[in-house]
């Protein structure tokens, strides 16, 4: 094939690089100053508590760096864009490109190419990496920033545990594995066959589902018969442990996608009700990495254009956007939690109105 043929030319390559040479080192300089103002915040709380400096830096901000850096991706993506294609368009290098008959559409290929780096990039990492240091990062900052006792008791605990077997905790306190005024019912053909309650049972931890049940009364219907059965003890393997129903404070962050997957899955069937947060955050990752099109289209159309006043009037306009865009994404995906919009619809609606707005933008954008 010739070499004028080739998918990506040398124009091509020289916008990739100056891309995602521009996101990077935008990540930096941001970045090195979101460290310093979080130190300088929280340098107090690190030696009030006796924070080792080892881990300070390897524990907190090592993990700290990735996991804001890959938050503020779309912010990143939009200076990126509108910095350098600015300059472009400002060097009347873009008037050189469509005067050799290149078109707009052609001209955003190299920009789609960088997009999807940094999309399959930010994806990888929130998906797999980046929870992975979360609950080191998390861990230090419930230590040494904000010393707090992780959740150790629930309430109301309802679970379906097997097929047609509901099991019910009326409180549970983690520090001694022991839940109160338990229930457990068994339906067949949606008719209760057994009852069981008993007063506590405690979880054995030497043993997979494993639950010493006290105290217990079973009772055992036949149609029109019952059977009534009484104990004080019993050993019983039931499908469920403390980590079902015992929810920490930002533990979806902590979860890898598939680990999220399978969680959100086990306990839908289980018919456990508090879940939108995994929810929202599965669906987040996706929807984030979607994002770098949708934002990189919006930057192009918007700085390809030669204005007298230079790159401040887009810089400021991108800037406003990619910040409304994270704050609107904050603000759906709390509608989600707290009423009745499916998490999946919460989190695409941003992607869904900005990249109408990158539509608009992209047929208004200079030919």
């Amino acid at each position: 094939m010739p070499k004028s043929n080739r998918y990506i030319k040398r124009l091509d390559w020289y916008i990739i690089k100056k891309f995602l040479g521009t996101y990077v080192f935008a990540i930096a300089l941001i970045i090195s100053i979101a460290v310093v103002f979080d130190f300088n915040e929280k340098m107090d709380r690190f030696m009030q508590n006796n924070a080792p400096w080892s881990a300070i830096l390897l524990d907190y901000y090592a993990n700290f760096i990735p996991y804001f850096a890959n938050l503020f991706s779309p912010l990143f993506v939009f200076i990126a864009v509108i910095f350098f294609t600015s300059k472009l368009a400002e060097n009347s290098e873009i008037i050189a490109m469509f005067s050799t008959g290149m078109s707009f559409k052609r001209m955003m290929r190299p920009y789609m190419i960088s997009a999807a780096v940094i999309a399959i990039a930010t994806f990888v990492m929130g998906a797999y990496i980046i929870p992975r240091g979360s609950a080191t990062r998390l861990d230090f900052t419930n230590t040494y920033v904000k010393p707090t006792a992780k959740k150790s008791s629930t309430r109301n605990v309802q679970l379906q545990v097997d097929d047609g077997v509901v099991a019910y905790i009326d409180n549970y306190y983690d520090g001694t594995k022991t839940g109160n005024r338990f229930s457990l019912d068994k339906f067949v053909d949606k008719q209760l066959v057994s009852h069981l309650t008993a007063a506590r049972i405690t979880y054995d931890t030497t043993a997979v589902h494993k639950w010493i049940i006290h105290d217990y009364m079973i009772r055992e219907l036949d149609g029109m018969k019952e059977k009534i059965t009484r104990g004080t003890r019993m050993d019983s393997i039931i499908n469920m442990e403390p980590a079902d129903f015992l929810i920490l404070p930002d533990q979806q962050e902590m979860m890898t996608s598939p680990q999220l997957g399978e969680y959100i899955g086990k306990q839908k069937k289980r018919g456990f009700a508090n879940i939108k947060q995994f929810e929202i955050e599965y669906h987040k990752r996706i929807a984030m990495s979607f994002a770098s099109f949708i934002l990189t289209i919006i930057g192009v159309s918007l700085s390809s254009r030669k204005t007298k006043g230079g790159m401040g009037l887009y810089l400021g306009i991108g800037l406003g956007l990619s910040f409304s865009y994270i704050l609107f994404q904050t603000i759906s995906s709390t509608f989600a939690i707290n009423g009745n919009v499916p998490p999946f619809v919460a989190v695409w609606i941003p992607n869904v109105l900005y990249a109408a707005i990158a539509l608009f933008l992209y047929k208004r954008a200079p030919k």
